[in-house]
């Protein structure tokens, strides 16, 4: 009893009072929500660190706390970024609009950061000391090994390392974690005093800290290295020969996170690039989500419990109730430097998201006046770095210490704005073609009540036609046969240059490369797995399911993390008879450059229009292929290949069957605040359907928006041919409610067909993934075909 008070009163202390406030409502249905996280998620991985000082795991921490997630429904619901200019987004939504606001926006983030993500760290202490451990000579370099005490009784430490260059000072500093010592290295040959500091894996003086401090603070793994980095620059502000106006912070991965925290927390971190620091770092949490392919908030705090506090885990599948992100540290930042940098291609990165985050800083630097010391770096490749990238950060930090002019570039691979395809499209005409609703169409009401299979046949043209409007203007084009015979298999993008692993070939399992010369569509990639021996096992044509991807901009269909991987997901349909056809989709894995300039080369087309375009050539090329059966040719998708797959077999008849997962996303859901959502989703976040955009309502005079046509017209227009709906119950993205809504007005036409039962919604008691029990419940459905 005596810790919960001591608790409750370093709480309140703190000012986090109004989070337990929030909290306290309705504890029977928050505990339903904790024991549905033990149950869901994964256990803790061992090795990896305690969760606190007087807890192992998670599940320890929950029994030993008692502390319950927050009450979800006092959290305002922000589907995209939190805005660093608002305060009490999603009640009073207030403008920050003077210095005073932002001082008070700022502290807000800071409480709130510490609460969700890092925890309570100590304040600055006053009896920092030093000791040197050595000094030696490397021709004109000192360098220089000191120990730092501080804190209770000076137990906590901190080893520093310096690398002096030649001179009496003073010199900007290159701050960085121990096992970047060759980092700093280079900084040191560009006249920087380079200081490496023990707050990284490969030694750590920071991890005695959660005992040291212990109970009064609880401050996680990261945390207690933010707290070091702000040790190490106290040591350096008492140095003569240091520029206290220039000292600079980098590291990479989940030192780049942490130095990103660092630098929103203390402003004498004058820049800071956080070098590949993917989730957590540079890549906000609503953004690594499973229909992302990243290390999702599950994957991450369960496989590196230490790292943030036990708090954020609670908001699995609930990212968008988490009142700040990523971007708030970014915003913190500003307007100092701040360089996010990420390979386009890594395995545990997004470089949308990051992109996303780097728009939304901007807006911050151009509220305080000067955006020119934010910079977004993307480089070709995987997640490690060269000298050729750290001389690059180099440069940064030299342009934002006005050491050099060279401004950094800021190329986007997703420079796509709604507003942007607005000005480049004839609004009046665009307009003019758009679908309207009313009239005496049975199909247009939305439920199809009364509606006979004469009728439906009739209007079905009618609903695929206004799909297409939405699809955008496809220009002429030409079919590509494909490569027909396995003796054209091509050598797969070794040929140009890929850094994406693939499934790969295993015991029952064979690939066969299909590139262009004898590729598929408009000069596409993709990969075809049949069985170890092909037709001639069964002695029967194959049937084949195209596999379209969720939003994985990093890999495209290349997805391989640890509980996203679809290499056994292959095998398991080729062990079943299958053989499984994936390529990347427009905008993502090796065809990210592809998209980039897009909307500037068919203004009047769409990217999902493209994708499935891109499915059509796939079906195209398949009916060739001499030992695949034409007539059982099925799509399968995750997220984004989900809805791509019901769009293509709406609009094709050759696709015999589709299995959609969390891939029905009503445009139009009952409540007008959802229907926005998914609006922007679409036409103004990821650019998929600008044309979607228009029917928002107002955006036009007397624009009343909807458009006459939703998913269950989508569903309808497959009808009566098999689909699968997987609709986790608790999606945040596709609420159960919008969808099964769909799927009961769509099983109107399947009725009307006389197969009702080919229409198969499943709802599972899971969040928004493609989890081992969904792809059981796929497999067996491809069972039955």
């Amino acid at each position: 009893m005596y810790m919960k008070i001591r608790l409750l009163l370093i709480l309140v202390l703190s000012g986090a009072t109004p989070f337990l406030l929030n909290a306290a409502p309705d504890s029977t249905r928050r505990k339903e929500i904790r024991d549905w996280i033990l149950r869901v998620l994964p256990e803790d991985e061992a090795g990896k660190g305690n969760v606190s000082a007087a807890d192992a795991t998670f599940r320890d921490w929950v029994k030993r706390t008692g502390e319950l997630p927050p009450d979800f429904d006092q959290l305002p619901s922000i589907p995209f970024l939190p805005d660093p200019l608002l305060i009490d987004e999603g009640s009073r939504n207030i403008p920050v609009t003077t210095p005073g606001q932002w001082e008070e926006k700022r502290n807000r983030m800071k409480e709130q950061l510490r609460y969700y993500i890092l925890g309570s760290c100590p304040p600055p202490p006053g009896n920092l000391r030093s000791r040197m451990l050595s000094e030696r000579k490397e021709g004109a370099v000192t360098l220089r090994m000191v120990e730092l005490s501080f804190g209770p009784s000076n137990r906590a430490k901190l080893t520093v390392e310096l690398m002096i260059p030649p001179g009496k000072g003073p010199f900007p500093v290159f701050l960085t974690q121990w096992n970047h010592r060759e980092w700093a290295q280079i900084a040191v040959r560009r006249g920087y005093v380079g200081c490496v500091y023990a707050a990284a894996d490969s030694k750590d003086d920071t991890e005695a800290y959660a005992r040291i401090w212990w109970p009064e603070h609880d401050f996680s793994r990261l945390a207690r290295r933010v707290y070091g980095t702000s040790r190490a620059v106290d040591f350096l502000f008492s140095q003569p020969f240091v520029d206290k106006e220039k000292i600079a912070l980098t590291g990479h991965s989940r030192n780049g996170k942490m130095s990103l925290m660092a630098a929103a927390l203390d402003e004498r971190i004058a820049a800071v690039n956080t070098s590949s620091s993917g989730t957590g770092g540079e890549l906000p949490w609503r953004y690594c989500t499973h229909p992302y392919d990243v290390e999702d908030v599950a994957l991450l705090t369960c496989a590196q419990p230490s790292w943030f506090h036990p708090r954020l885990r609670y908001f699995t599948g609930r990212e968008d109730r988490l009142p700040v992100d990523q971007n708030s540290f970014m915003a913190l930042v500003a307007p100092r430097g701040l360089m996010l940098s990420t390979a386009i291609n890594e395995t545990a990165s997004n470089p949308w998201g990051i992109e996303q985050a780097f728009l939304d800083a901007r807006r911050v630097y151009r509220f305080l006046g000067d955006d020119s010391r934010l910079a977004m770096r993307s480089r070709q490749g995987k997640h490690s770095v060269s000298a050729r990238d750290i001389e690059d950060y180099v440069d940064f930090f030299d342009y934002v210490f006005g050491r050099s002019q060279a401004k950094p570039e800021n190329r986007l691979n997703y420079p796509y704005s709604f507003e942007n395809w607005l000005k480049k499209n004839d609004e009046s005409r665009m307009r003019a073609g758009m679908p309207r609703s009313g009239g005496k169409s049975r199909a247009q009401s939305g439920d199809f009540a009364g509606i006979s299979l004469r009728e439906w046949e009739a209007e079905k043209e009618v609903v695929q036609s206004q799909i297409s409007w939405l699809l955008g203007e496809k220009p002429p084009g030409v079919v590509n046969p494909g490569p027909v015979s396995l003796k054209n298999a091509g050598a797969g993008e070794d040929s140009f240059g890929s850094f994406i692993q693939r499934p790969r070939e295993s015991g029952g399992m064979k690939v066969m490369p299909v590139s262009p010369y004898h590729g598929f569509g408009d000069n596409l990639f993709g990969y075809l797995y049949y069985p170890t021996g092909g037709a001639a096992a069964s002695g029967k044509a194959l049937p084949v399911v195209i596999y379209l991807h969720e939003f994985d901009y990093s890999k495209g269909f290349g997805t391989i993390g640890r509980d996203h991987e679809i290499q056994s997901f292959f095998e398991s349909l080729v062990a079943k008879g299958y053989a499984v056809f994936s390529f990347d989709m427009l905008g993502c894995g090796n065809r990210i450059e592809e998209g980039t300039r897009f909307y500037e080369r068919y203004p009047e087309w769409s990217k999902m229009g493209k994708m499935v375009e891109d499915v059509r050539g796939a079906v195209d090329a398949l009916q060739n292929i001499e030992f695949l059966d034409k007539k059982r040719i099925y799509t399968a998708g995750y997220a984004l290949g989900g809805t791509v797959g019901l769009l293509s077999a709406a609009l094709d008849d050759r696709i015999a069957g589709v299995v959609s997962v969390c891939g029905v996303t009503p445009f139009f859901p009952e409540t007008p605040a959802r229907s926005d959502v998914v609006i922007k989703t679409y036409a103004h976040l990821h650019g998929l359907l600008p044309r979607l955009g228009l029917s928002r309502p107002g955006l036009f005079p007397g624009q009343k928006g909807s458009l006459p046509f939703d998913f269950q017209h989508i569903m309808a227009a497959v009808a009566p041919r098999p689909v699968l709906v997987i609709a986790p119950l608790w999606d945040k993205d596709n609420l159960r409610t919008d969808v099964a809504a769909s799927v009961d007005k769509a099983r109107g036409i399947y009725r009307l067909y006389g197969k009702e039962g080919n229409l198969a919604p499943v709802y599972p008691d899971d969040y928004n993934r493609f989890s081992p029990e969904m792809r059981a419940t796929a497999l067996d459905w491809f069972s039955t075909r």
